[in-house]
């Protein structure tokens, strides 16, 4: 690998003379800084044991102002020894630049020492022939050598130890375990890990083998609790980082961390619970080279800050001069951000400029940049102005800022390696990983003053703002199967306004049920043309789509029938036939009628005399109930009327007789009277 490529190349103007480990051994090499910056500016490939010195101990150029030399601090954890009581002790432990350290927590267990394959290197034999069958975990203690300090690690995971201690091989001060550089041999396991590991010095560990081989239960307690210090109850981290994104492994890590991630930093950053401050690494160009090809293309203000060429072609796509502009875009982002109380829209930003002004797409671009800070309402202008002019043979400050923070103070070491994690002015250690991250920075509160978020895990983690989540969703009625939790987002069917949808969760959902068509119509297809619409989904079929009659196809997608054309419809003699959407139309030659459901054509004469006969038969049926009525009126009662009188006049003759004589006699003399 070239030295560009590994994103650590820093170039102070003195001799280099610094001490640097191998998995194996320890040298001092001394070389003149004029020496490395030829290979470094013409790309040659460095001996093993240099691309090793560079990877670890590159240190900035503005070394020169401060007049101190490159200082890197290994961070440790402790390890207490409980038994035997003989052995009894507290040694430190240089934490794993991989892996998930408990930062905040420690860990009680048995140390093991394998009979075969000490050095870890070899996948152990067996299903998990170390997971503990005590209440206690198992430390697995291997020997250096021979292989990465990664895969010991990856190996005693596989085998069921809880945590690793890599004992030295020879008496030198602790330095950290660092992962691999890309290469095949690291491919696949290091995102992987998801123990806790540790180098501990090469007298601790042959103590513990004695013991060990005596058949003693050597138990151990290894303590991250104090590994962030929390000197208030605010918690300060920096991130270290680049926004190059063709830089391999590397530039992967630390993208995916600030996507994953962004939902917890804008909490944390909202309540006040935070401090965070994005940084990135550049060095300059040495007098000398400034009109070099190389400088121009890998740096801005004439030669002042510098940085990779991505493609490691200074001919071809990106130059590094286009990575240290947009480095410095970031970092006016969060400073003009803050300035307006919005900082945490720093996560927003680089996640959406890495979205959609991705480099491996060709878009990495200004114009692309402010697109996405008009979308987040950004003040372009305060921006532009923060990042000033580039081209100008002039200092620009916010950068000279970056190289001078770059340089270790108080606790902290130098600043050699992107990613690079500071929490309470301590790196972080370990995997770049969103549940371990959050864990570390919780461990800088003190004791009963963390927050909520430290405390619950009902929190959303806002993964479903990127990509949605990866999960399925309806882009037309914005209904999604991504949720959010503290553990990460879930893709699950939803259920929306009672309608449950069904599937995977990740290429599709299906809504089910009889509400179905009530949502973006079920998903079906529905089409609206000259006063009608027609719809594939139908409330009476809990899932599905069928296109209506008149159409055809596969429900997502309707074409009207030409009936006309196919021959469906219309095939009696004499019809003529006219296709309409969703339907057709027949008529028939003259004057005759069509009858679609026998399909053929009548004679409209035939009709006319139909609807004579039925007149005549109702003015019959009028007529008749007429009669009957003026029968039951005159004839009828008539006749009722006299039976009844004849039945009265039986029962009451002498009453009847007698008065009509009465009225007899009485007036006779009247009518005389009157003559």
């Amino acid at each position: 690998m070239t030295v560009a490529k590994s994103l650590r190349t820093h170039v102070p103007p003195a001799p280099l003379s610094l001490s640097t480990s191998s998995p194996w051994r320890t040298q001092k090499i001394q070389i003149p800084w004029s020496s490395l910056v030829m290979m470094v500016m013409k790309k040659k490939t460095c001996m093993p044991f240099l691309r090793k010195l560079i990877a670890l101990v590159l240190v900035l150029a503005v070394i020169e102002k401060h007049e101190v030399g490159a200082r890197f601090v290994v961070e440790k954890s402790s390890i207490a020894v409980l038994s035997p009581l003989n052995l009894r002790s507290r040694r430190d432990g240089a934490i794993g630049n991989f892996g998930i350290p408990d930062y905040g927590g420690f860990m009680v267990g048995s140390v093991l020492y394998p009979e075969k394959g000490s050095n870890g290197c070899e996948a152990f034999e067996g299903d998990k022939p170390f997971k503990s069958k005590f209440p206690r975990p198992t430390v697995l203690l291997v020997d250096r050598g021979e292989c990465y300090f990664a895969l010991k690690v990856w190996n005693g995971q596989q085998a069921g130890a809880a945590a690793v201690l890599v004992a030295d091989s020879v008496d030198e001060p602790l330095i950290t375990m660092d992962s691999p550089e890309e290469s095949a041999d690291s491919d696949g396991y290091i995102e992987k890990i998801g123990i806790p590991s540790a180098l501990i010095e090469r007298s601790f560990g042959e103590s513990l083998k004695q013991y060990l081989k005596k058949g003693e239960d050597v138990v151990i307690r290894l303590d991250w609790r104090e590994s962030v210090p929390h000197p208030d109850e605010r918690v300060e981290y920096e991130f270290w980082t680049n926004s190059n994104d063709e830089c391999g492994i590397r530039c992967d890590e630390q993208m995916n961390f600030v996507k994953s991630f962004k939902g917890h930093a804008q909490i944390l950053e909202k309540g006040g619970y935070t401090q965070f401050t994005p940084h990135y690494i550049t060095w300059y160009c040495p007098q000398a080279f400034i009109l070099s090809s190389q400088c121009k293309s890998q740096c801005i203000n004439q030669g002042r800050y510098c940085a990779p060429d991505p493609e490691l072609d200074f001919g071809v796509g990106y130059q590094g001069k286009d990575v240290v502009f947009e480095n410095l875009r970031q970092l006016c982002v969060h400073r003009v951000a803050k300035e307006s109380k919005r900082s945490w829209v720093w996560w927003d930003y680089v996640t959406d400029f890495h979205i959609r002004c991705s480099m491996k797409e060709k878009k990495y671009s200004k114009e692309c940049a402010e697109n996405v800070m008009k979308s987040l309402d950004l003040p372009i202008e305060n921006i532009r102005k923060c990042i000033g002019d580039p081209l100008a043979d002039v200092v620009n400050e916010v950068l000279k800022t970056e190289q001078e923070l770059q340089v270790g103070r108080g606790s902290r070491g130098d600043v050699t390696i992107l990613p690079t994690l500071v929490i309470n002015n301590i790196q972080y250690r370990g995997k770049l990983e969103r549940t371990a991250v959050l864990k570390a920075i919780c461990a800088g509160f003190k004791e009963t003053t963390e927050p909520a978020i430290c405390l619950s895990g009902d929190i959303e983690t806002n993964e479903c703002a990127g990509n949605n989540g990866g999960c399925w969703q309806d882009v037309n009625s914005n209904v999604t199967a991504c949720k959010d939790t503290f553990r990460g987002r879930v893709c699950e069917c939803p259920m929306v306004k009672g309608v449950q949808y069904r599937g995977d969760g990740y290429i599709s959902c299906e809504a089910f049920g009889p509400a179905r068509c009530s949502i973006n119509n079920g998903g079906c297809w529905s089409e609206s043309k000259n006063g009608l619409t027609f719809s594939a989904c139908l409330e009476s079929e809990l899932s599905g789509c069928n296109c209506p009659q008149g159409f055809h196809g596969d429900g997502l997608k309707c074409e009207d029938i030409n009936e006309c054309k196919e021959h469906l419809a219309c095939q009696c003699d004499g019809c003529s036939c006219k296709n309409s959407w969703g339907g057709y139309e027949c008529k028939c030659k003259g004057d005759l009628l069509y009858i679609k459901e026998q399909d053929a054509c009548i004679e409209r004469s035939g009709s006319r005399f139909g609807w004579f006969l039925t007149f005549v038969v109702i003015a019959a049926v009028v007529a008749a109930g007429i009669a009957g009525y003026i029968f039951y009126k005159y004839r009828l009662r008539s006749y009722m009327d006299s039976e009844i009188m004849a039945i009265m006049s039986q029962y009451m003759p002498l009453d009847n007789h007698q008065n009509n004589q009465v009225q007899t006699h009485e007036a006779e003399p009247l009518r005389r009277g009157s003559v």
